[in-house]
């Protein structure tokens, strides 16, 4: 009971939804590529039961638990910390692994089409991501976001967070067929490690209210649930 108290999952309602993101997500992966084989696919698979198996998804900050505190920078250097966003609102915090990720392209956009909702609920809406910030300001230009993007160098507010994991050795040399992580998040932070695409609604006394947590990188959360908690919340 704890466990299903403390994971916000997606609703029905939105998962039937044609416009739902889990739609939209479930739609990507079955279009999938033709780089990627039978083979291939497999090895995601056990890398996703990995990540299940690892434990990190009860591992992870949850619903009540204090969220830690952070300050870290945008694609043009300006710095935002989580205590000045909370000072003005609840605060939606989610991660995405890369801009070479498409479900965390899909994932972002969905964020910004209900941005205004977020706003007019009173929240801001702030998304880390390891990528390094040039890298970020190509993600953020090519989904056209309006709101924070953070690098999280080396993955160390993940890691504060309960989030960090890492890629089996199969999927890291998939990776590294497709892309060069180091690329993306650099040198130090390595290819081997990554952070659940996780989101949280963190409130103005910094606790966690609600949250998604999910070992597949597939599933998101839903931003329609997002609104619909926030607007229940006033």
């Amino acid at each position: 009971m704890k466990k299903l108290i403390a994971l916000s999952l997606a609703s029905s309602i939105s998962l039937l939804s044609a416009d739902s993101l889990a739609e939209k997500l479930k739609a990507r992966a079955a279009q999938g590529s033709p780089k990627v084989t039978p083979e291939i696919k497999a090895e995601f698979a056990d890398g996703i039961e990995a990540v299940r198996k690892s434990g990190i998804v009860d591992q992870a900050k949850k619903v009540g638990d204090k969220a830690p505190e952070f300050t870290l920078k945008n694609a043009l250097g300006k710095e935002v910390s989580l205590a000045d966003e909370l000072k003005k609102g609840p605060v939606v915090l989610t991660w995405y692994r890369g801009g070479w990720c498409p479900y965390c392209n899909i994932a972002m956009a969905a964020m910004q089409e209900k941005l205004p909702e977020f706003k007019a609920a009173g929240a801001s809406l702030i998304a880390l991501t390891p990528e390094l910030p040039d890298k970020a300001l190509t993600t953020i230009e090519k989904n056209k976001l309006e709101f924070h993007v953070l690098t999280d160098l080396n993955h160390e507010v993940a890691a504060d967070f309960g989030l960090v994991f890492k890629l089996t050795p199969e999927v890291e040399k998939r990776y590294r067929q497709f892309f060069d992580l180091k690329e993306f998040n650099g040198a130090e932070a390595g290819t081997d490690r990554l952070p659940l695409a996780a989101t949280y609604v963190i409130g103005q006394d910094g606790t966690i209210k609600w949250a998604h947590l999910d070992a597949d990188y597939r599933a998101r959360a839903e931003p329609a649930d997002i609104v619909a908690f926030l607007q229940n919340k006033k």
